[in-house]
């Protein structure tokens, strides 16, 4: 209706105007007497009541014809705002599978349709990763807390059962309950992106993460080596420190029997700073690598053995920590075996 009135408005200021111009030009000339021009008729007075009923059928045509193609201009350029329109609403009820996919030449309603389109199918990935997520969870969660209640019905209908065979499978289970639920409150953490920025030597990170994992390292067997020079970001301290050990803890783990090797290195890059951990191992297909930033991916055979193995969120927390830090992460599988993972981090 605002489209409308204005067009309207708009068709019958100018037909005013033009008009108001044409009478003003033809009646100028013509004298205002009886005799009229040249002492012939007509004259000004005949001029004017003829051409002023001309002019209001005019005006009248201009009103008519300004609502209704106005209705009709208005309605056939606005119609692209009811497609997107609905689709909002499905989209507020829920319903993130539809998809406005406009025809026509690419103009303003047409970008403004793609761009909806985009927004829904991020928006309903995320949702889905949620979902995923949760069930995931929900089923980690079950079965220590599962394990915890069968454990503690069989003391409560025999105390005599107990025994430190029970207390350690139960300690076990309350400990892998708590090991998820901290990792899933890092990994919210993570993707909130809250924390306290402040300057952070990567090497110093590294150093520090080797040496705390150094016992777990020789235990295996396992070679760890850090290099590089000092490379400064910007970010939290304890993020960084835990990203850099989840990512060598799991290139220990998931290593040779015997005779592996993982090595960190550090470097600073054109206003980026860089993180490169590679390790032996068994060769990895391509197309699983993308799926070990996945919550709760572990990869192939990959098993838990023992308390160092995780609770399948190592990764997915690394791949957090870079993203609200505003890096990327790069993860190949090594042509002899193993992964190498490059994490690029803005410097300051």
């Amino acid at each position: 209706m605002k489209f409308t009135l204005s067009y309207a408005g708009i068709v019958v200021v100018a037909g005013a105007v033009l008009i108001g111009l044409a009478w003003w030009d033809l009646l100028r000339y013509v004298p205002d007497n009886d005799q009229g021009l040249l002492f012939t008729s007509p004259n000004r007075y005949l001029l004017s009541r003829i051409f002023g009923r001309a002019a209001a059928i005019a005006m009248v045509f201009l009103v008519a014809f300004g609502l209704v193609g106005g209705w009709i201009l208005a309605g056939r350029m606005l119609s692209p705002l009811d497609k997107i329109a609905d689709a909002a609403r499905l989209a507020a009820k829920g319903s993130l599978s539809h998809r406005i996919r406009l025809p026509g030449k690419a103009d303003e309603f047409r970008e403004l349709s793609d761009v909806f389109d985009t927004m829904l199918e991020k928006l309903e990935s995320h949702v889905g990763e949620q979902r995923r997520f949760a069930a995931n969870a929900s089923h980690e969660l079950r079965t220590p807390l599962a394990i915890s209640q069968s454990l503690l019905d069989v003391a409560r209908q025999d105390p005599s059962l107990v025994d430190a065979e029970l207390l350690d499978r139960l300690h076990t289970a309350s400990r892998r309950a708590i090991d998820l639920t901290e990792a899933l409150l890092l990994l919210s953490r993570g993707e909130r992106g809250v924390f306290t920025r402040a300057s952070v030597d990567l090497s110093l990170v590294a150093e520090e993460a080797a040496e705390t994992l150094l016992p777990l390292a020789e235990r295996r067997g396992i070679e760890l080596e850090v290099t590089g020079e000092p490379a400064t970001t910007t970010g939290s301290a304890e993020l960084l420190l835990r990203m850099v050990t989840n990512l060598v803890q799991n290139a220990i783990v998931h290593n040779l029997p015997t005779g592996g090797r993982v090595t960190v290195h550090t470097e600073p890059q054109h206003r980026a700073c860089v993180v490169r951990i590679e390790n032996t191992g068994r060769r990895l297909p391509a197309d699983l690598v993308p799926t070990l930033t996945e919550p709760f991916q572990r990869g192939g055979e990959r098993v838990r053995d023992d308390d160092h193995a995780g609770v399948g969120l190592g990764l997915a927390i690394v791949h957090s920590i870079v993203r609200a830090h505003d890096g990327a992460l790069d993860i190949v599988p090594r042509p002899e075996g193993g992964l190498r993972v490059t994490i690029r981090l803005p410097s300051p």
